[in-house]
């Protein structure tokens, strides 16, 4: 049985492809609504309204609103990873190389790698893309639950290890060090704060919205943090 409100556009296609489009729409919708709202103060009408689609489908695809949360967590998890899977490929191979080797990578082509990655985390997370996910994962990071612990060790846990055994190699230390994890989280939150703390961004730099020329701004400030890492400074 469908679950879509009836929609003339919709007749000739496939059950499956139906289908998929309805799960489609209440992601997103969820992302939304729980990250404006938050998970009690969101009733599952209102997400299906938000979606367009019956009240029906939160059951049928996810099994009830808890199940629609922890999937829509599970979701931006996965828009964050696809966005940056071809840098931190990149940047795996090469680190897994290196180790086959038994020959670690140089200062040059880790930052190289660690700047790859810190861009294209700027461009992601100051773009507006991202506007209903952080808004989403910021209401985690004050109150945690399974939401959180999904997609940190989905896609965060892994990113700021990534980042870490690049910054280890600039600072000659070991990546598991409480101070090599420090300053992966010092720099990482030196781009995201782009997005969290997007109003004190636009009133700081009197942006007037955040464009093109300010996301390369940005790469362009990414580029000179990972350029920091290592060059002189000690513990």
């Amino acid at each position: 049985m469908s679950t879509e409100k009836t929609s003339p556009p919709h007749h000739g296609r496939p059950r499956a492809e139906r289908g998929d489009v309805t799960r489609e729409k209440l992601l997103l919708a969820a992302i939304d609504v729980f990250g404006r709202r938050g998970f009690d103060g969101t009733t599952t009408r209102t997400l299906a309204h938000a979606a367009g689609v019956n009240l029906q489908a939160i059951p049928y695809y996810f099994g009830g609103k808890q199940g629609l949360y922890i999937a829509a967590a599970e979701h931006i998890g996965s828009l964050i990873a696809s966005h940056t899977a071809d840098v931190r490929e990149r940047a795996h191979a090469r680190l897994k190389e290196a180790e086959d080797q038994g020959v670690a990578i140089g200062p040059d082509e880790a930052r190289r790698l660690l700047t790859s990655i810190l861009q294209r985390m700027a461009a992601l997370f100051v773009g507006r893309e991202s506007e209903t996910w952080v808004r989403f994962l910021i209401r985690e990071q004050m109150e945690p639950t399974e939401a959180f612990r999904r997609v940190y060790a989905g896609v965060m846990g892994p990113m700021l290890g990534l980042l870490g055994r690049l910054v280890a190699t600039l600072l000659d230390e070991d990546p598991r060090s409480e101070h090599v994890r420090l300053r992966t989280l010092s720099l990482a939150g030196s781009v995201l704060v782009f997005r969290v703390a997007h109003a004190a961004v636009l009133a700081h730099l009197e942006w007037q919205t955040v464009g093109p020329r300010e996301i390369e701004v940005v790469g362009a400030l990414a580029a000179e943090l990972a350029a920091t890492i290592g060059m002189g400074a000690s513990r």
